[in-house]
């Protein structure tokens, strides 16, 4: 399936780099949410499937794999009612060939889960979204705090703009905030934004995304 024309045009003609979406997430259903409220914006999103329990059911898989297709420069991508899937476990995100194929939609999800670490795609807009759901009483101890702590002080070395927010337990984020503003360089740590307070978190997420696209087509 070709990829959106229409989201190809508007990125060509406004020069805007590939915008990448990395959810962290114990569910599938948070990428898929977020395509969906993407969608609803009006965008065209790509939902790519790493960890291969988003389409793993597809009955329509191409035959190739994900490596095949990028050889042979041909996505087979899934219809969806929210915009495109890929089924392509293992992927890597930072994979070059995806570069061309990123520029045709709005936005690239990919389903990280949190079995995979962080690869960037060179020369990309990235947003990193973690869900967080806290173990039990003891926040700074708990396996969730503590890879979301290990996927921060990742991010907060990383050279480059990288955009981070937070959704799931209030209590949980609010206590990942206050400890990033502790620990990490200060103008990361208070850029890191969290939608735990936010009626409809994907609906708020998909209206920021559309205002920092909008300023990056002012710059």
């Amino acid at each position: 399936m070709a990829a959106d024309q229409a989201a190809g045009l508007r990125r060509h003609s406004a020069r805007q780099p590939a915008r990448c979406i990395h959810v962290f997430s114990d569910s599938p259903d948070t990428a898929a949410s977020l395509a969906q409220a993407l969608h609803q914006a009006g965008r065209a999103p790509l939902l790519v499937d790493m960890q291969g329990r988003l389409f793993a059911d597809a009955p329509a898989r191409s035959l190739f794999d994900w490596r095949q297709q990028l050889q042979r420069e041909q996505l087979q991508t899934l219809p969806l009612a929210y915009g495109a899937g890929w089924y392509a476990p293992g992927v890597r995100a930072d994979e070059p060939a995806l570069s061309a194929v990123a520029n045709g939609y709005d936005h690239v999800i990919f389903d990280v889960g949190w079995g995979s670490g962080l690869a960037l795609l060179p020369g990309a807009a990235h947003t990193v979204l973690m869900e967080i759901r806290h173990a039990d009483k003891n926040l700074h101890a708990d396996e969730p705090m503590l890879r979301t702590y290990a996927l921060l002080k990742t991010l907060a070395c990383l050279k480059g703009t990288v955009s981070v927010g937070l959704l799931g337990d209030r209590l949980a984020c609010d206590h990942v905030r206050a400890a990033s503003c502790r620990f990490l360089e200060q103008r990361f740590a208070h850029a890191i934004f969290s939608l735990a307070n936010e009626d409809d978190a994907f609906a708020a997420l998909a209206v920021r995304m559309a205002d920092e696209e909008t300023s990056l087509r002012a710059c």
